[in-house]
């Protein structure tokens, strides 16, 4: 704790000097001579000790409390600054049956490409403060796992709870798009955003992911598209389980935004920090330090003093 004007506390020893320094002051005294039968008669009230040192001792405290409300006792604190961006980003994961294909390294141990985007993708959410951001997953069909919100650490949680089976085990990619277009275009954000993670081949979705695409385009939304797995059917098209990277490209293309390929968790790692630059996060913004004054304490208990000692000297009086 701090003062706002130090210098006043320089008047807490001034009542002292005052008492050495000033002249004394003659008492006045007055005497009542009564008859001698009648003086004996008259016995002195008695004077409780503790109340006579509290009334010697109250001027003091008001005193003190005056002087510290005076030079403005206070701290300055420091609040993070948390803006609102004017940005929705909505997730749209891929839980089709491949995802469960283990070909991902990460800290060292083979792991599944779900479990690669769980780590990561629930890291890339966490890191959004000031945006609204929500997950929708697809497989056979598409859900909203968590809408639109501006609690992070919720939707970080869902995309980390996520398991595959829950929505089937196919891959409707058109239908997982256009469900989180749908719920972005609901939106008044300035800037809207998909992510959209898979890494197969549209096998049920009722429209061509590339239709959807010219959709966002119209919308104003972009979208990122992040391509999954070793094997793509341009570069091996008779591979098992092989990302469809040409049409997540055309995706990206006619929204405006990027595709990324992705073979393993680094590179994971490195388009979501790429997807950071390219939709930055407000979060980032300098902290702001406020002054919260203490004053109305130390001059609360100087108007408490000063009642108590106005009752004890009324008391005396009575």
């Amino acid at each position: 704790m701090t003062f706002d004007h130090p210098a006043l506390l320089l008047l807490l020893p001034l009542p002292v000097a005052a008492f050495f320094m000033l002249p004394p002051r003659a008492a006045m005294t007055g005497a009542l001579r009564v008859p001698p039968a009648i003086a004996a008669g008259i016995v002195p009230a008695p004077r409780s000790v503790h109340r006579s040192r509290m009334q010697r001792l109250l001027p003091a405290v008001i005193w003190f409390c005056i002087v510290v409300a005076l030079a403005g006792p206070g701290e300055m604190r420091t609040l993070q600054h948390q803006l609102v961006s004017g940005r929705d980003i909505m997730l749209a994961l891929d839980l089709s049956g491949s995802m469960e294909k283990e070909d991902f390294d990460l800290d060292g141990q083979r792991t599944s490409r779900l479990d690669a985007v769980k780590r990561v993708g629930a890291q890339f959410v966490e890191g959004r403060a000031g945006d609204r951001v929500g997950l929708v997953v697809f497989g056979d069909r598409a859900y909203v796992a968590t809408p639109l919100t501006s609690d992070t650490a919720s939707v970080a949680r869902a995309v980390t709870e996520s398991v595959i089976g829950i929505s089937g085990k196919s891959t409707a990619i058109s239908d997982g798009l256009g469900l989180a277009l749908r719920r972005l275009g609901a939106s008044d954000a300035s800037s809207r955003v998909v992510v959209l993670f898979s890494d197969g081949v549209d096998t049920t979705g009722s429209v061509a992911p590339e239709d959807v695409a010219v959709l966002s385009d119209g919308m104003d939304i972009r979208i990122h598209t992040i391509a999954l797995g070793p094997d793509d059917l341009e570069s091996n098209p008779g591979a098992h389980d092989a990302v469809d990277a040409a049409t997540l490209r055309l995706i990206a293309e006619e929204s405006g935004g990027r595709m990324f390929r992705v073979r393993n968790a680094a590179e994971l790692q490195a388009v979501m920090a790429a997807i950071d630059a390219l939709e930055p996060s407000p979060s980032k913004a300098p902290p702001v330090r406020l002054w919260h004054s203490y004053w109305v304490w130390p001059a609360s208990a100087a108007f408490a003093c000063a009642f108590l000692a106005l009752a004890l000297s009324r008391k005396d009086a009575g």
